[in-house]
């Protein structure tokens, strides 16, 4: 068991969602007993059994299911005769009670630079679950006493902070650092990760001659079109207070339509 464990905690740490299926009551005759695991991920079986044939092919089918809406589930399985044949283990037929427990990673929020708006950013953030984490290269900026509630500090220069960051489809990029040269660098450096969101502050004039730079680097205009720039939703923000609360408005509108999809 602590092996299927391992394998479900490692998947999640790589970002995926996955299903922890464990048998919660087993009469009769039924291919495994109560407390057998297994682990499914959204293409199928990861790791462990309980106990192969026709049911555990119908749980895993359940399964998929219950990872797109992202709720898990009881289901119970009454075993004829001629379905316990199919199944290995099982002769003479029973009843089998499976819970599927759905298990999401931890979403992060990388944000790049540590100004007025991403304090603000950053207090909202983790109020709303987040694993927050600040990278500037100014330490007088980037420290605990700017950012109490951040879980990870780091004053580097981003592609540095980039070689030891893990960046998985849970996690989320905003761009507020001080100038738009600096915010064209690290867009540059983040826009073909596979990130859940990546966004950038900025308007409408300054965002396009940054993706103007960035288009004679080499980046496609379908990579930028990925990217949320003016990052927030258009609520008439003016203050930094304010700013934040557009731009975790929109992180949050998008966290949920991928939750649907």
């Amino acid at each position: 068991m602590s092996e299927i464990l391992k394998e479900a905690l490692e998947r999640i740490n790589k970002g995926e969602a996955i299903a922890l299926v464990t048998i919660v009551e087993a009469k009769g005759s039924t291919p495994r007993g109560m407390g057998v695991k297994m682990v499914v991920g959204k293409d199928g079986l990861i790791a462990g059994t309980i106990g192969g044939g026709i049911t555990e092919a119908k749980v895993i089918e359940e399964v998929k299911q219950a990872l797109k809406e992202g709720k898990g589930k009881l289901i119970s399985y009454q075993l004829t005769q001629e379905q316990a044949a199919l199944d290995e283990g099982a002769i003479c037929g029973g009843e089998m009670k499976v819970f599927i427990d759905v298990l999401q990673p931890k979403e992060e929020l990388l944000i790049f630079g540590a100004g007025h708006i991403a304090a603000c950013v950053s207090r909202l953030a983790k109020t709303v679950g987040f694993k927050v984490t600040i990278i500037d290269d100014r330490k007088e900026f980037a420290n605990q006493d700017r950012f109490p509630e951040a879980d990870e500090i780091i004053v580097e220069e981003t592609e540095k902070a980039l070689t030891h960051l893990k960046i998985t489809p849970s996690t989320y990029i905003i761009v507020l650092t001080r100038g738009h040269l600096k915010d064209g660098e690290v867009l540059g450096s983040v826009i073909r990760l596979n990130t859940a969101y990546t966004g950038m502050i900025g308007s409408r004039k300054k965002n396009a001659t940054v993706f103007q730079h960035l288009e004679e680097q080499g980046i496609s205009t379908q990579e930028l079109k990925k990217v949320h720039a003016p990052i927030g939703m258009d609520i008439g923000a003016q203050t930094p207070e304010e700013i934040a609360v557009s731009i975790m408005a929109e992180i949050i509108q998008v966290k949920r339509q991928k939750e649907i999809q």
